[in-house]
């Protein structure tokens, strides 16, 4: 029972009733506040006309004589009795009345707005606005009641309002699965992701699609975001993505392989196999998507393109000229040479596949791009998978939701719908969705809003107790124990040559029931990209001779990634044996205290060459264990032997600090050069 709920029965105002329960001390702070069996009886005790208790207390008598002595306080109190019996007999149907009058009861849904609550308890937006900001709570009519002043300014209103509960959000932003009936598909266009290296042509070669000029706009001629496209060709549609080539955006490069259906791989005739190539081949072949390998600048003096096609044999990728079933074309983006014969190739495999959709639901898709615009707010460009998508829908993307006010084409254009492959510019967001996240259109802008917030009490959740690398390597091995398991790994090394012999060697690991499979390969330390891969993998990352960037350790302990380093080539190979048996208990674990940057070097008498240094994270401390790495790759491996902070010696320096150290025998050091500071703890087997 509520205290308004008691108020009504006892006849009373909710005010009078919120007072006699706190004197009583029951914990209630307005009319909606719930009340226990126990607190209602007791108000109700505390209410009742005085006559009904004196006969109570006459009626005890006869069962206890002992307390016979208690009439005979009462004369004593009959004025008080009585004028109190007075007041009860005039006043039942007058506070009824009054409180029907003055107190109503609305509802609404979980997570409504300001104007919604407004609406409900029947007063203008500005009215709630302004009572909100008495409360010193600036809010807008469209955003979020606070739900702990709702009670409160409710009853200001004369109004008890009760919030029903939202629906049980959809637990995971993710791509469901959809079994649609043959009958209601229907064709439409593939979507195409351009990857390859850097400045080998990508978005040279969609220009030349497109016949405009996208380059010119782009900071120093690079792709700095994800850009979607439509093409006609053959009277049939073709939706390109164009993904950047510079390291930095691996992830994004990771969410377009996998929204696509065809991957062209753009390779410059007179460079080669590079190392976003080969990352590019490593996210295409983790998505399952058809691959077309472009060679391109076929214009330019040094074009080999027999090199190329050879190098990327090297990374199972066979084109049909040497006898796969992987097509290459021969082109030059800049003068337009083979472009139609990639157009053509793509709209062969696009009908042999027959790609299909349902148009007929509400759109779902995939966010490719996103970001705040000057003008227009948050813009994001989403590909439709599934369903129409129409201008005033509302929609949930991740935590974000928001309304369609407008749908512009890749050419700028405002159109009313887009159907599935047809990439549009949605303006609407109430905030900037992140690229890959799933959208799906939603009956009502509540319904949008509640998901939404469902989903982001969720990730706030999550993000408290996000898996830690062993947690993650547990269920890895779990999995190894069921048939037919198959061990992710990605391999990094000091050298193409140690490179070789680790591949051939991990390959020739093997058990019944279980194979290892190598995702990627790459020489030099360990990064972000390859984090980005192992988390869409569920990949394990094994580096001999080389050791993780700091921000690639930080976003592996964020992401629960498990990476194991190496020294010795044999230790490599049988715990990634131990691994693939289920076996793995390491005795020794490393812990990572800091990392040092060499601003400069000095030559110090008697004792050899001194690093300048300063921390960049964690603490150095004197005595410890401390790698020397150049460009990623481990160029020493030894102790600190001294460290100082201008003339004093010191047992440890902080982040933020410089400080000056050596290694014990060994003078090779170079301004630029990171260290690494650990420590090695031993550890129980589990």
């Amino acid at each position: 029972m509520r205290v308004y709920e008691l108020a009504r029965e006892l006849g009373l105002d909710s005010k009078d009733v919120l007072a006699q329960a706190k004197e009583l001390g029951v914990e209630v702070k307005t009319a909606s506040s719930g009340l226990s069996d126990e607190a209602a009886d007791l108000l109700k005790l505390a209410f009742a006309p005085e006559e009904e208790t004196a006969d109570e207390a006459v009626e005890e008598p006869a069962d206890e004589p002992a307390e016979e002595p208690q009439p005979d306080e009462t004369p004593a109190d009959d004025a008080p009795e009585e004028q109190a019996a007075d007041e009860a007999d005039e006043s039942p149907a007058e506070p009824e009345e009054q409180a029907s009058d003055e107190v109503q009861i609305a509802s609404i849904a979980e997570g409504a707005t300001v104007g919604e609550f407004a609406e409900a308890v029947g007063q203008p937006a500005g009215e709630v606005v302004k009572a909100l900001l008495n409360k010193g709570i600036p809010a807008g009519a469209g955003q979020a009641m606070p739900a702990d002043l709702i009670d409160e300014i409710a009853e200001g209103f004369g109004y008890i309002v009760e919030v029903e509960a939202a629906p049980e959000p959809a637990a995971v932003a993710e791509q469901p699965e959809f079994d649609d009936a043959e009958a209601d598909l229907a064709g439409r266009p593939p979507v195409v992701t351009v990857m390859g290296h850097v400045d080998h042509g990508k978005t040279t070669l969609l220009d030349t699609i497109r016949k405009a000029n996208v380059v010119d706009d782009e900071q120093g001629g690079i792709t700095q975001h994800i850009g979607a496209y439509q093409v006609e060709v053959n009277g049939r549609e073709i939706t390109f993505i164009d993904t950047p080539g510079h390291e930095a955006f691996t992830s994004l490069r990771a969410r377009g392989a996998n929204i696509t259906d065809i991957v062209v791989l753009v390779v410059a005739a007179d460079d080669g196999v590079m190392p976003q190539t080969q990352e590019a081949i490593s996210h295409s072949k983790a998505a399952g998507v058809k691959m077309i390998v472009a060679i391109n600048k076929m214009d330019t003096p040094g074009a080999d393109p027999l090199r190329v096609r050879t190098e990327l044999t090297n990374y199972d990728v066979v084109t049909e000229e040497l006898g796969g079933d992987i097509p290459s074309v021969e082109v030059s983006a800049l003068n337009g040479t083979g472009v139609e014969d990639i157009l053509e190739v793509i709209d062969l495999i696009a009908q042999l596949e027959d790609f299909k959709a349902n148009p007929k639901p509400g759109a779902t898709g995939v966010v490719v791009e996103a970001q705040l615009e000057k003008g227009r707010g948050p813009v994001a460009t989403v590909i439709v998978q599934r369903g129409t998508l129409k201008q005033g829908d509302s929609f949930v993307a991740g935590a974000v939701s928001g309304r369609a006010r407008a749908l512009l084409n890749d050419q700028g254009d405002q159109v009313k719908t887009a159907g599935p492959s047809d990439p549009v510019q949605i303006m609407g967001w109430e905030d900037v969705p992140s690229a890959g996240d799933f959208f799906e259109v939603m009956k009502n802008d509540r319904d949008a809003r509640k998901v939404a917030q469902g989903r982001q009490e969720e990730a706030r959740a999550e993000s408290h107790v996000a898996p830690s690398a062993r947690d993650r390597l547990q269920g890895l091995l779990e999995q190894l124990r069921s048939e037919d398991a198959t061990l992710n790994v990605i391999v990094k090394a000091d050298a193409q040559g140690s490179l070789e012999a680790l591949r051939e060697s991990i390959n020739k690991i093997e058990r019944e029931g279980g194979k290892i499979q190598i995702i990627h390969t790459g020489v030099g330390g360990i990064n972000e990209n390859d984090v980005t891969l192992a988390e869409v993998t569920e990949a394990v990352i094994v580096g001999f001779n080389v050791r993780p960037e700091p921000k690639a350790r930080k976003a592996a302990e964020e992401a629960g990634i498990q990476i194991r380093t190496y020294g010795i080539i044999y230790e490599l190979l049988e715990e990634v044996e131990q691994l693939l048996v289920g076996e793995l208990a390491p005795d020794e674990e490393e812990q990572v205290l800091g990392t040092a940057e060499v601003r400069a070097t000095f030559k110090v008498p008697r004792t050899g060459t001194v690093a300048g240094c300063y921390v960049i994270e964690g603490v150095v401390q004197r005595g410890a264990k401390a790698r020397l790495l150049r460009d990623g790759i481990v160029i020493h491996d030894g102790v600190i032997s001294s460290l100082k902070r201008f003339k004093d010696d010191v047992r440890e320096v902080a982040s933020g600090f410089e400080c000056g150290m050596g290694f014990e025998d060994y003078n090779d050091i170079k301004d630029g050069d990171n260290i690494e500071v650990y420590v090695i703890r031993e550890v129980a087997r589990t």
